[in-house]
């Protein structure tokens, strides 16, 4: 584990390598104004117009023109067992992170990304993060959560390990069901009427909305780790 290299009492956004789009971007930064670079997203951030105040990686996808332009905030992590997602969302202290990038590309960059968000989450004292995608927010369910959502809303849950819990508020109830990777999941359920309550027996378990119902995941995270 390496050293705090952004600590913020502003919420970050942080932008990975993979595909960006301007709306989720402003979308974030409305939210999350502080603007941090997990490697190649420093070329992302660019290409963007923002300028991020920390790029960190082990910087092998960090372009030679990103690289002079940002050369004063660039924190190389040259270790190879972890990924630049993990690098980045590790050395920031905020009071929660929003991910941009982190899916859309290869599916082994996605994989690992939803690897470290659960592992993450399992830490002590996590610091919030949710992946936004042009159609999607996700992240990882802490033991207990209360959702304010609208009946109708889809609401996904696929465990990334053996998990089980009970819910309120759902069209299919969660009480009961061994979920697992290989096994029961829990995509496309829906909410019969809000607000949704989940607990959880342990970590593992992903929740994926709809990217409008992004205020609704921060507010009940939030009020989690409170």
């Amino acid at each position: 584990m390496n050293a705090v290299i952004v600590e913020s009492s502003d919420p970050v956004t942080l932008v990975a390598g993979g595909p960006v789009r301007l709306a989720e971007l402003r979308m974030a930064l409305r939210r999350a104004p502080v603007i941090v670079a997990a490697d190649g997203g420093a070329d992302r951030a660019l290409g963007l117009g923002v300028v991020p105040q920390a790029v960190i990686g082990d910087l092998d996808s960090v372009s030679a023109r990103a690289r002079e332009s940002l050369v004063d905030v660039l924190h190389p992590i040259t270790e190879q067992m972890t990924t630049d997602f993990d690098k980045a969302l590790r050395s920031i202290r905020a009071p929660f992170v929003l991910a941009l990038g982190a899916t859309g590309g290869r599916m082994d960059h996605e994989l690992a990304v939803l690897s470290v968000l659960v592992a993450h989450a399992a830490r002590p004292n996590p610091m919030p993060c949710l992946l936004l995608t042009p159609e999607d927010v996700i992240f990882a369910v802490p033991p207990q959560i209360r959702l304010n959502l609208r009946a109708g809303d889809r609401l996904s849950l696929f465990p990334m390990m053996p998990v089980s819990g009970c819910s309120t508020g759902l069209r299919w109830p969660i009480d009961g069901i061994a979920f697992a990777p290989d096994g029961m999941i829990g995509t496309s359920n829906e909410v019969a009427e809000g607000p949704v309550q989940l607990r959880l027996d342990g970590p593992g378990m992903l929740a994926i909305l709809p990217r409008g119902r992004l205020d609704a995941a921060l507010t009940g995270l939030l009020g989690a780790v409170a």
